[in-house]
């Protein structure tokens, strides 16, 4: 039995409509249409398994979900650099936001103190959906307790015109404007980002429960017209 096997076990065709909507950028050809949480279920079944070292040595993949459930596995490998060096082996061949956005190894948040090295590299990419990793990365693990105001200018200064990574720009300041605004909002009072990232991390921040109703106030008035 093959992860592609188990994929199509679980293939659903009206999720496989809804999934192909989603990804526009992926041929539907390549998309089998399997729910998330069966495809993290087949990650768990394979780790540590022949079949599943065969599987992530082989790449490129056919799949869009075989490229879910490879993420998925690598999530789960708990040495740190041997997670390291799995992802950066992976990373090249991701082609589309949710496989750059669904896998969060757990053993990042043990190691932060060597994580960052990686998520400067990740994010001077110039691969799309490399960088974007890297951003959401840098989202998920230094907004809190190990935020540096610094971390805000390496995303600042990141420039493309790919909707997708200018998206992740937006994602990550509307989340740092929810916890750590005081720094956040003055990239936003000195119009740091470009005026669409600009006003999309503005929206999402009013969007946000967690950002206070002063707040969403005093960012109403920074939205940036055309000028």
């Amino acid at each position: 039995m093959t992860v592609y096997d188990r994929l199509k076990e679980c293939e659903d065709p009206e999720y496989r409509e809804f999934q192909s909507k989603l990804v526009p950028n992926i041929d539907p050809d390549r998309i089998i249409g399997v729910r998330t949480p069966d495809m993290r279920k087949i990650a768990k079944e394979f780790y540590n398994t022949k079949e599943g070292s065969d599987f992530l040595a082989k790449l490129p993949h056919d799949y869009y979900e075989e490229n879910l459930v490879h993420f998925f596995m690598i999530a789960l490998i708990k040495d740190f650099d041997e997670c390291i060096a799995q992802t950066d082996r992976f990373l090249p061949y991701v082609d589309c936001w949710p496989v750059s956005d669904q896998s969060s190894p757990k053993v990042f948040k043990k190691n932060h103190d060597k994580l960052l090295t990686h998520i400067r590299k990740w994010i001077d990419s110039n691969h799309i959906y490399t960088a974007r990793f890297g951003i959401r990365v840098l989202m998920n693990e230094y907004l809190d307790a190990d935020f540096k105001e610094e971390y805000l200018g390496l995303v600042a200064s990141k420039e493309g015109d790919d909707y997708y990574l200018k998206m992740m720009v937006a994602w990550y300041f509307a989340t740092a404007l929810a916890k750590q605004y005081d720094a956040a909002v003055e990239y936003i009072k000195n119009d740091s980002l470009e005026k669409w990232t600009h006003n999309k991390a503005i929206q999402k921040a009013i969007e946000s429960f967690r950002v206070s109703d002063e707040h969403k106030e005093e960012l109403r008035g920074l939205k940036r017209t055309a000028r």
